[in-house]
């Protein structure tokens, strides 16, 4: 195959695991200390990493993802906290813009998640990108949502903050890294988009949900990104 590939971007285990299954023709190549699997899905060539948790390894993650394998497309696919009352745990949500609820540089006179260097606080996913995750998750009768989804380095299980996330950035799920592979797409000018199964709702039982739901969850999110890759072109 010469066309470039298709990205996916997990954070663990268990969201990778649904993919690489489903994958042939494997390749693994380890850069930057991760593993980066190429191979076909559904027929296309892909290059799949798993990140591991947190922003700085996402963006390091996405970065040499560019550099190495030039995506035509990244995606990044996994579980999260749902903060509306809309999604339910297994349901999706979609980023049509991320915001990284913890950066701060408010004492300066800038915005709360004001990111110096592009000066925005929501981040922009890329509309087709965005548009066909939407259209295959109807076609996959699976309920969703299309918002903001809020990345920052902590796993969200008060209820203050899940609060302080719905109120400060109107956003609807909350999650470590999508927000990361966003920014380093957006300034490379790759077309980027997020996708998410809810796993817990971000409230002070958010931990033993995900215990009980994430792989579920995740499951989810890779038949959604299966379908995804089917039908882009």
């Amino acid at each position: 195959m010469s066309e470039a590939a298709i990205g996916i971007i997990v954070a663990l285990d268990l969201e990778l695991e649904n993919i690489e299954r489903e994958m042939s023709d494997i390749s693994i190549v380890e850069l930057s200390g991760m593993k980066f699997i190429t191979g076909t899905l559904e027929g296309k060539k892909v290059v799949v990493a798993r990140s591991g948790v947190g922003k700085v390894f996402a963006a390091i993650c996405t970065q040499t993802m560019i550099l190495g394998f030039s995506p035509s497309v990244i995606v990044n696919v996994g579980v999260a906290g749902g903060l509306t009352k809309d999604l339910t745990i297994g349901e999706i949500v979609i980023a049509k813009d991320v915001v990284q609820h913890d950066m701060n540089t408010t004492a300066l006179g800038d915005e709360l998640g004001l990111i110096s260097g592009i000066d925005l606080v929501h981040i922009p996913t890329d509309e087709k990108v965005t548009a066909l995750l939407e259209k295959v998750t109807k076609e996959l009768n699976v309920y969703h949502k299309i918002g903001t989804i809020a990345t920052g380095d902590a796993f969200i299980n008060t209820n203050e903050m899940r609060k302080f996330l719905v109120e400060t950035f109107d956003a609807s799920a909350c999650e470590m890294e999508g927000a990361a592979v966003v920014q380093t797409c957006y300034v490379n000018k790759i077309p980027c988009s997020v996708l998410r199964s809810i796993s817990d709702s971000g409230d002070d039982h958010s931990h033993t949900d995900y215990q009980t739901f994430a792989k579920a969850a995740a499951l989810t999110s890779s038949e959604v990104i299966r379908e995804f890759v089917k039908q882009y072109e």
